[in-house]
Order: C-alpha cells, then sequence, then structure tokens
C-alpha cells in the first residue's frame, strides 16, 4: 500500500507540477503566445488553457474534489497531451519536443492507474 502511495503521489506531483508551470506560462510568456499564433490558435485559446491547466493541477492535488472531477481532470490532461503532440507533429516540430506529451501522457496514465488502485482499497 505504501509503495501505491508513493508511486500514485511522485506521478500526481510530476504531472502537477508541470501543468502548473504551464498554465503559469501559457498566461505570462511572450514566447508562448507566439507559439500558441504559430500553431494557429487564437489569443482566447492561449488563456483558455493556461486557466484550465492551473484548475486541473489543483484539482487531482487536493484531496477535497470528488472522484468525478479528478476523472474530468484526467481526461483534460490526457486531451491536452494528445493534442499537443500532434500540433507538434503537424509544425514539424523536433522530435524533443514531440516526445515530451508523449512522456507526460505516460506518467498521467500511472497516476491515474494508481488513483484507481489506491481508491478501491479506501473502498474496502
Amino acid at each position: 500500500m505504501k509503495t501505491n502511495r508513493i508511486i500514485y503521489w511522485t506521478t500526481t506531483g510530476i504531472v502537477a507540477a508541470m501543468m502548473l508551470f504551464s498554465g503559469f506560462l501559457y498566461l505570462t510568456s511572450e514566447e508562448i503566445k507566439a507559439a500558441i499564433s504559430t500553431l494557429g490558435f487564437p489569443e482566447f485559446f492561449r488563456v483558455e488553457l493556461g486557466v484550465a491547466k492551473i484548475v486541473g493541477a489543483l484539482v487531482l492535488i487536493i484531496p477535497i474534489f470528488p472522484r468525478l472531477v479528478r476523472e474530468f481532470a484526467y481526461f483534460g490532461f490526457a486531451l491536452t497531451f494528445v493534442s499537443a503532440t500532434l500540433a507538434h507533429i503537424s509544425i514539424n516540430d523536433t522530435l524533443s519536443a514531440t516526445a515530451v506529451p508523449v512522456l507526460l501522457l505516460g506518467v498521467l496514465a500511472v497516476s491515474y492507474v494508481y488513483a484507481n488502485k489506491l481508491e478501491l482499497k479506501l473502498a474496502k
């Protein structure tokens, strides 16, 4: 049980930290603003995505949220990582830029699996 908790909190912490940092950058960085524009997305989408990343990260790390809300956060992050991968591929970005969201999707999947393992043990 202790190992499951360590794996869960480590992977969840990594995803949450990355999303908090990324969300902050989406709201403040001129570089991100230019990159979103290069991809052809409107300005409001950058702000919307930045806020959603911050809210989703908080939902994952603050345990007061019900399971359904956390499920939405996991789904939203999975969709974000898949979309980011496709966006990087579509503009022929570097392999390292394309690999980051794929790697984070893997970390998110581990977090999700262990969240469910812990939830099942708590329900017994």
